[in-house]
């Protein structure tokens, strides 16, 4: 499906519902309430999922947000690579989503309809992308549901994903009222005292192997519960460990609610690829940030990645 062809399925379809992968960040919040918006400005019926609750820090860009109830007919996936990334209250429309809008290279085009680019920095540049080639009308809110998405996704800018196109739609998008310096600092300065003391605990046990190139973060249930902080703050810790000096590959093991496994966060450097790495145990996503689930116990999951991770360097010898 090209842009044109994406712009008649819009005008030709309604009772949108639009669903954002667990665990969001401010890509699949920020591209499902700028979608939100567009289809409310072309007199459409929408609303925005997620298995859980919209994490507070996000709740600048539902202004004007309005959550009607009818039974959908329209299913939209916004940057969800998987259907499993869903999560299990919205699994029920796993198989019938007729559109997603991604920028995964790992993308299972699950979807009937797929609108995917691999090389765009966030997918809400790929729906800036629709709204300038067709022409549909960038509003204050958009724009700032649209920068939050590009600014997280490419870590202000930092990440090796962070195309010239990237900087370029961003100072396009600061001509609007999106208060950037704001944005900013709520998505990237500002943390919890409860955040802080999760960093402490996982960087005070953070594990380091083949000679520090490889740094490992565990974090279980009973850790959750012991500090009694809001799980929610155990959310996004990926970067943390490719933040030590000389590491090439950044894991982050967080054990599932049900506690059948862990998943697996995987950030790298320019030597390591963290889509393939993660691809050997089913999952997958970009070149420096990937994931997916592991079955297991602590050590039976962390003995598979390590494993993993020995040949990583041994190939690299």
């Amino acid at each position: 499906m090209d842009f044109k062809e994406l712009r008649r399925f819009f005008e030709t379809h309604d009772d949108y519902l639009i669903l954002t992968h667990r665990n969001p960040d401010g890509d699949t919040v920020g591209c499902g309430f700028a979608l939100w918006n567009i289809l409310h400005d072309m007199g459409k019926t929408a609303k925005v999922l997620n298995c859980e609750p919209f994490p507070k820090r996000y709740d600048f860009l539902y202004e004007g947000y309005i959550e009607s109830s009818f039974e959908p007919k329209t299913i939209v996936a916004v940057d969800v690579a998987d259907k499993q990334l869903l999560g299990d209250t919205l699994m029920q429309y796993a198989d019938r989503v007729d559109l997603c809008i991604d920028h995964h290279i790992s993308n299972k085009h699950y979807a009937k309809e797929t609108i995917v680019d691999g090389n765009a920095s966030s997918a809400t540049l790929v729906l800036y992308r629709f709204m300038k080639e067709q022409g549909i009308p960038m509003t204050d809110i958009i724009a700032k549901c649209i920068y939050t998405g590009l600014a997280t996704d490419t870590g202000c800018f930092k990440f090796s994903n962070t195309i010239p196109e990237a900087h370029i739609a961003a100072a396009e998008l600061m001509a609007y009222d999106i208060d950037f310096v704001n944005v900013n600092r709520r998505m990237f300065d500002i943390k919890s005292m409860g955040r802080i003391k999760v960093e402490n605990i996982v960087i005070k046990d953070m594990e380091f192997y083949f000679g520090g190139r490889c740094t490992v973060i565990c974090v279980t249930q009973a850790m959750i519960n012991d500090t009694g902080v809001d799980p929610a703050e155990f959310d996004g810790l990926a970067s943390i460990p490719l933040e030590v000096e000389g590491a090439v590959i950044g894991i982050t093991l967080k054990e599932l609610k049900d506690r059948s496994g862990f998943k697996l966060s995987v950030r790298t450097t320019e030597e390591a690829d963290a889509s393939a790495f993660c691809r050997q145990f089913g999952g997958g996503g970009h070149i420096r940030a990937a994931g997916c689930e592991i079955k297991g116990t602590l050590a039976e999951v962390k003995a598979k990645v390590l494993a993993a991770a020995e040949v990583l360097f041994a190939d690299e010898r």
